[in-house]
């Protein structure tokens, strides 16, 4: 709903690990299911980075939403697969609830009810950018006056809260605005000494083929990813990536589809995402792991959440894999809708 990895990550850390822990869960499997969820949000709309990778790379962000919601939903269940096959061979790693503790069918729909609001909301905001009604930046306006609406039908519109939203709002804007901006400087210095063009001869005087470069690409998006924030690489790699990545033809791997011309923008952004998942969970500085160390009862140890990030990093390597193999994955539902 709210399309940032850190406020997933504190929520459900707050809500789910305690329940988990006390139900002897392996905390290994809850942790790592909660920072791997929690990063989601970087493909599942309405992502906050595909909006800042769709201004700076110049690629529409409604097509950029459709693109990686299918990559998104793949890998949610391969993290489902890997909880479901974990607590199946071992039942004691993720013992089932007692009978006492189970919820009826009918409850949970009526409880379902209640987040009725907040799904329509999420509808509303990605429907207007999907149809081109409202750019991001208005449509982030709607939410926020839905938002209100919702939150007066709960009786939570209060000034202290309305106040202390306002505020929350500023310092994680002023923020994100100085890290671009010194971001941008940087950049620009960088490429008025050349080397944009120093890395684009580099990397096209190697040698290597289209998938060869974009290998280099993705190895150095994991090198950056686990010593440097999001924003930071995004500003520093993409104005590099892109126009390297344009015209060369990806014709596939192994004799499956290549992906079209115009459509390797599109590909190459939703990759780019994918690999931005993985720098929030890479030790030793993914931001993930920090955010949930901040919620974890002392006993858990940095050593055991970076063990718990270790398989749903693998998955995630194995989701980049698919998604370059197989770019229809990528491409299938923006070319339906757009065409």
């Amino acid at each position: 709903m709210v399309g940032v990895i850190g406020a997933a990550v504190v929520t459900m850390g707050l809500i789910a690990l305690p329940a988990m822990l006390k139900r002897k869960y392996d905390p290994e499997i809850a942790i790592g299911s909660i920072m791997a969820g929690g990063t989601l949000g970087i493909l599942i709309p309405p992502s906050i980075l595909a909006i800042i990778y769709g201004v700076v790379a110049q690629q529409s962000v409604g097509e950029l939403y459709l693109g990686s919601l299918v990559p998104g939903l793949l890998l949610a269940g391969m993290y489902a697969f890997y909880c479901w096959l974990r607590g199946t061979l071992n039942p004691k790693a993720a013992p089932p609830l007692p009978m006492e503790d189970r919820v009826s069918t009918a409850e949970k729909l009526r409880l379902l009810r209640k987040m009725l609001a907040p799904i329509i909301l999420v509808i509303v905001v990605l429907g207007v950018i999907f149809t081109g009604l409202a750019t991001p930046v208005e449509a982030a306006g709607i939410g926020t006056l839905g938002a209100m609406v919702v939150a007066a039908m709960h009786g939570r519109l209060t000034w202290p809260n309305l106040h202390a939203a306002c505020m929350t709002t500023l310092v994680a804007t002023a923020m994100v605005m100085w890290i671009i901006f010194g971001a941008t400087i940087f950049v620009g210095f960088y490429i008025l000494q050349g080397g944009q063009d120093f890395v684009q001869e580099l990397i096209s005087g190697a040698g290597l083929g289209p998938y060869g470069v974009l290998m280099v690409m993705m190895v150095l998006l994991v090198a950056l990813g686990m010593f440097l924030d999001w924003v930071g690489i995004l500003l520093l790699a993409v104005p590099i990536f892109v126009p390297l990545i344009q015209p060369l033809s990806f014709d596939g791997l192994l004799g499956l589809p290549g992906v079209d011309a115009s459509d390797v923008s599109l590909w190459f952004g939703v990759i780019y995402l994918v690999n931005m998942q993985m720098s929030f969970l890479s030790p030793p500085f993914g931001y993930a792991l920090f955010y949930i160390k901040g919620v974890c009862p002392p006993h858990i140890t940095m050593a055991q959440i970076f063990r718990s990030s270790l398989p749903f990093l693998a998955l995630q390597a194995l989701g980049l894999l698919l998604v370059i193999l197989f770019p229809a994955l990528i491409t299938y539902l923006p070319n339906l809708v757009y065409g």
